[in-house]
C-alpha cells in the first residue's frame, strides 16, 4: 500500500496497522482450489457433513476418509472445489486435500533434498508404481538397484526409502529412485572402507568378470584388478583355468592408489613362494623329468614340481624337427626328460632343453663323416634351390642335409637336374661342408661321380696345344670345339698376333686351328684358348733354334728353316 510522504509518526503507525489487517483479511479469505479446516457437524452412513464457515456446509463421501476416526466437532482438512454446486451446496474433497498437502510436503522435501518412505505397489510401463503417502510416484526400471535384479517381486509391499528425482505438481508427476539411496549408502561404506585400506590387507571378494589379462574382483565397496600373473605361481593361459564368475575368493592388496582409487590384488601372494627354495635345489646342467602343462607357438611349459614350471623353447625340443610346431612333438600330460639351461629365481624363469638330453646327431655326423666323405640317404623334400636328404641309421641319429641344385649334375642346368629326382629317391653324395653351430651340412652328388670333363680339360691344359674345329663365327671372336666335345671361345684379340689378321670373318665353320690352352673355367665348363699365344710361342721356339734376326738372318729365313724342319 502506497502512502504519501511527509506524514506524522502517528499517521504512519496507523497506516502500518491498517496494512497488516488488510493482508490478514486477504490470507483468511476462503478461495476455491484451497485447503482449509472445517468442523465435522454430522457423520452419516455414506457421507460426512463439514462446516467450513461459509453459508452452507459441505458433504464429503465417507470413503475418502478411509480408517480415520470421525467425531462431531472434530476438525478435518478439506479441499474447496467449488463454492456452489448443485443445490447451492459447497463442493469439498478430502482426497484432494490429502493430495494437495502431500504435494506441498514433496515440494518441500525436494527442495531440502530429503528422502521419503514409500511402497512399490505394482508394475507400469518402463518401471514400477510407488505409493508415497497418498501420491503415486514412478520408479524407472534403471533406478531400482545398482545391479540388475532378477526377481523384483520380493521388493513389493516393503516400506523403504526413496530419493525424489523430479516433482511436477501441475502434471501430477513424481519420479523417485531406490538406486540413488543404495549408491549413497554404498558411497558412505566405500569411503569408510577406503580410509582403512592399505597394502597387505587381506580381503574377501567375488569374481565379477574375467578377461585375457586377469579378473575383476567385487570387494563390496569397489572393484579391484587381479592380474593373471598374480593368480597362481604356476603358468596359466587364461584366468578361467583357476577362477569362475561368482566365485568367492580371498585376495591381498598389492598396491593401492588413494588418488585414483585403484587397487591391485593378488592371490598367489597368500601362499608360500615355491621358487624361494629352488636356488640350491636346481643348478644349470641338472637333468630331471617333468610333465608338459601348456603348449604355445614358441615352445612348451614343463612342470618340474608343483607350481614350478620351466620353458622348453621350440628350438630346444628336437635336434631334427626345427620347423615343426611344438604340438606335433608333445602334448599336455606327456612326461619328458629335460636339462636345465638357465635359471633366474628373481624373475621366476627356468630355461629347459629336451634335445640336449640326447646325443647331438650333428656332432656325431661331423665326427664320423668329415668333409670329403661319401654319404647316402633318402630325398625328403625338393625346393627350387636344391634337395633335402635325410641320412642316419637310427631315428635319433637322423639329420637333414642340403644338396644344392648346382651340385647335382656337371652337364645339366640346375632346373633340369632337379627334374630327375622325386621324394623318396635314394641318392649318394660327397660331404662338401659341415657347420656345427648352424647345424648345416652340404652334400654334392656330381662330385661323388667325378668330373670327366674336368679330367679331360686338365689333360689338355697339361698338353698346352690343342687342335680345334671352328663351330661358329661371331663379331667378337669364334666358337670352337676342342677334344671330346669341350667347347671354347677364342676372343678376337686372340685370333692372331697381327692386328690385321684378328678378323673372325677370315675363318669358316669347319676350319681346323691350333691354339694354346690358357686354362679351364669349371663354372662355365669352357676352355680358354688363344691362337695368338700359340703363334708367339712358336716364334720364340724358332728363333731359339734357328738363330736370331740380329745375326743377319731375316725372320722369314728363320721361319722358313723351321717349316722345312717340321716337314
Amino acid at each position: 500500500m502506497n502512502l504519501k510522504k511527509n506524514i506524522t509518526a502517528e499517521e504512519q503507525l496507523i497506516a502500518d496497522e491498517f496494512e497488516k489487517l488488510f493482508h490478514s483479511y486477504l490470507d483468511s479469505e476462503k478461495k476455491e482450489g484451497q485447503v482449509i479446516k472445517g468442523a465435522v457437524i454430522g457423520v452419516e452412513r455414506d457421507s460426512v457433513l463439514i462446516d467450513v464457515g461459509l453459508k452452507s456446509e459441505g458433504r464429503v463421501p465417507k470413503a475418502q476418509f478411509g480408517n480415520m476416526e470421525l467425531n462431531v466437532g472434530g476438525e478435518v482438512e478439506v479441499y474447496v472445489e467449488r463454492f456452489e454446486g448443485k443445490g447451492g451446496r459447497i463442493i469439498l474433497s478430502r482426497e484432494k486435500a490429502l493430495r494437495d498437502i502431500a504435494w506441498s510436503k514433496f515440494e518441500q522435501i525436494c527442495t531440502q533434498g530429503e528422502n521419503v518412505d514409500g511402497v512399490i505397489i505394482g508394475r507400469v510401463k518402463g518401471g514400477f508404481a510407488v505409493e508415497l503417502s497418498g501420491i503415486i510416484a514412478f520408479l524407472p526400471g534403471s533406478q531400482v538397484d545398482i545391479r540388475p535384479v532378477k526377481d523384483i517381486s520380493v521388493l513389493f509391499g516393503l516400506a523403504q526409502p526413496f530419493k525424489i528425482l523430479k516433482v511436477d505438481k501441475e502434471n501430477g508427476n513424481v519420479v523417485v529412485s531406490r538406486r540413488a539411496i543404495l549408491e549413497d549408502s554404498r558411497k558412505e561404506a566405500r569411503q569408510e572402507q577406503l580410509a582403512n585400506i592399505q597394502e597387505g590387507s587381506v580381503l574377501e571378494g567375488t569374481v565379477k568378470n574375467l578377461t585375457d589379462y586377469g579378473a575383476f574382483i567385487d570387494l563390496g565397496f569397489m572393484d579391484g584388478l587381479l592380474h593373471i600373473t598374480d593368480i597362481s605361481w604356476s603358468k596359466i593361459s587364461h584366468p578361467s583355468e583357476v577362477l569362475s564368475i561368482g566365485q568367492v575368493v580371498k585376495v591381498i592388496v598389492i598396491k593401492y592408489s588413494a588418488e585414483s582409487q585403484r587397487v591391485s590384488l593378488g592371490m598367489k601372494q597368500l601362499e608360500a613362494n615355491p621358487w624361494d627354495q629352488l636356488a640350491e635345489k636346481y643348478k644349470v646342467g641338472t637333468k630331471l623329468k617333468g610333465t608338459v602343462t601348456t603348449i604355445v607357438d614358441y615352445g612348451a611349459f614343463v612342470e618340474i614340481e608343483p607350481n614350478v614350471e620351466g620353458l622348453v623353447y621350440h628350438t630346444e625340443m628336437s635336434w631334427n624337427a626345427k620347423n615343426m610346431h611344438p604340438r606335433k612333438l608333445v602334448k599336455p600330460g606327456d612326461e619328458v626328460e629335460v636339462i636345465i639351461l638357465e635359471i633366474d629365481i628373481s624373475k621366476h624363469r627356468i630355461s629347459l632343453s629336451m634335445k640336449q638330453c640326447k646325443e647331438n646327431p650333428w656332432a656325431k655326423f661331423a665326427e664320423n663323416c668329415p668333409i670329403g666323405s661319401t654319404v647316402s640317404g633318402i630325398v625328403r623334400n625338393i625346393a627350387d634351390f636344391g634337395m633335402f636328404m635325410t641320412i642316419g641309421e637310427a631315428e635319433q641319429d637322423e639329420i637333414d642335409v642340403l644338396i644344392p641344385a648346382t651340385e647335382i649334375s656337371w652337364d645339366k642346368s640346375p632346373e633340369e637336374a632337379l627334374e630327375g629326382y622325386a621324394r623318396g629317391a635314394s641318392v649318394t653324395g660327397v660331404v662338401l661342408n659341415v657347420d656345427l653351430e648352424r647345424e648345416r651340412v652340404t652334400v654334392s652328388i656330381k662330385q661323388a661321380a667325378g668330373d670327366a670333363v674336368a679330367v679331360t680339360a686338365e689333360k689338355l691344359v697339361n698338353a698346352g696345344i690343342v687342335t680345334c674345329v671352328v663351330t661358329n663365327i661371331k663379331k667378337d671372336g669364334i666358337e670352337v670345339e676342342a677334344a671330346e666335345g669341350l667347347a671354347a671361345f677364342i676372343k678376337k684379340s686372340d685370333l692372331s698376333k697381327h692386328k690385321d689378321e684378328q678378323r673372325p670373318e677370315r675363318f669358316a665353320v669347319g676350319d681346323k686351328v691350333d691354339a694354346k690352352v690358357l686354362g679351364f673355367d669349371k663354372a662355365s665348363r669352357q676352355l680358354s684358348l688363344s691362337i695368338k699365344a700359340h703363334e708367339i710361342e712358336e716364334e720364340k721356339k724358332a728363333i731359339a733354334e734357328f738363330g736370331s734376326t740380329a745375326s743377319g738372318a731375316s725372320l722369314g729365313d728363320i721361319l722358313g728353316a723351321a717349316l722345312k724342319k717340321d716337314k
